[in-house]
């Protein structure tokens, strides 16, 4: 998730989310002391991002949905998918390293990034936006099915997607989107909804970018990537690109039911310093899964695991696809 200034839509009801997680109450972000400036970055980086994926759209439900492409189409499928208003750029510097092996897509679901905004949105809207872009992206001509790994909002997309589609899915993984206990449960913050402000520099549109939950971040290089990529230009400035609307009349659904519907191999990874996805929120979803699928958690990572610990993200999945590729599921499916 992101927050950008008090433009922040209300963020879906979040089991165990307590609203003070989403509060944010200084007024500048972590890239305000740039002054607009990109920060340095290492060699990984600029090499990873140097690898320029095709763009495409493909339209569902009567809206235009942007996703990019790496990679060769032949190889196995991989869709990344973002988190609350967000967008395909937080995988940039994640999917060339994938796509060595895969053929690795990253979606920007409705109402975020590139793609068009709609009147109403749904979370089964955004399944069908997910095997969407896997068929458009040929990723269900290779004998091996696609897996889709999506981050916070992404991974409870992708529960739901698991539970309707998984049949056609070699797997799922959920990276800190929590499936929290009933005693547990919490909401988003009340905010009324309405439009974004526009801000008179991209200078002064960066240093307003913040991730949401509030956290450190190290790795500036990255935030500036993804922030970067959160605005668009307009009369008058610089604004960002979500629909502020997505939210009203939303529901999230289920969650641990759509777990345990899951139709595919499925593991979840965790931050090891998230205040979403604590150990004890792992151990519950571990016990939804019938104590078969793996929970693997990521040193010194909090909730934005793809800006805390990208590389380490990188050898887990590989490491975890590997797997799933040489053995056989012991969980029921």
């Amino acid at each position: 998730m992101s927050d950008q200034d008090d433009d922040l839509p209300p963020v879906p009801p979040v089991q165990g989310a307590q609203p003070e997680m989403f509060t944010v109450n200084e007024n500048q972000g972590p890239l305000a002391a740039l002054s607009g400036s990109p920060p340095p970055a290492p060699k990984w980086f600029v090499e990873a991002v140097a690898q320029k994926p095709e763009s495409h759209f493909v339209e569902v439900d009567g809206a235009r949905i942007h996703y990019q492409r790496w990679g060769d189409r032949a190889r196995p499928g991989l869709l990344l998918v973002h988190g609350n208003a967000a967008h395909a750029h937080w995988w940039d510097f994640i999917a060339p390293m994938l796509a060595r092996d895969y053929n690795v897509a990253a979606i920007d679901l409705s109402g975020m990034g590139d793609s068009e905004w709609r009147d109403s949105y749904s979370m089964e809207r955004f399944a069908r936006e997910e095997i969407a872009v896997c068929e458009d992206a040929g990723m269900f001509v290779p004998t091996e099915p696609p897996v889709i790994i999506g981050h916070s909002f992404g991974g409870f997309v992708t529960i739901l997607t698991g539970a309707l589609y998984g049949e056609r899915l070699a797997g799922t993984v959920l990276l800190d989107s929590p499936v929290n206990p009933p005693d547990r449960r919490g909401g988003p913050p009340d905010r009324a909804i309405k439009p974004h402000h526009v801000y008179p520099t991209l200078a002064a549109a960066l240093a307003r970018f913040r991730l949401m939950p509030p956290q450190t971040a190290e790795n500036l290089y990255l935030v500036d990537w993804v922030a970067r990529y959160s605005l668009k230009e307009v009369d008058g400035g610089f604004t960002w690109k979500f629909d502020p609307a997505i939210w009203r009349h939303f529901s999230i659904g289920d969650t641990a039911a759509r777990l345990r519907e899951t139709k595919c191999r499925i593991a979840v990874f965790r931050g090891e310093h998230s205040i979403l996805l604590p150990p004890e929120i792992g151990e519950y979803m571990f016990n939804l899964l019938g104590r078969s699928a793996p929970v693997v958690e990521i040193p010194q990572a909090q909730h934005h695991i793809m800006l805390d610990q990208p590389l380490a993200l990188v050898a887990a999945l590989r490491a975890l696809l590997f797997d799933w590729n040489h053995s056989v599921a012991t969980r029921r499916v």
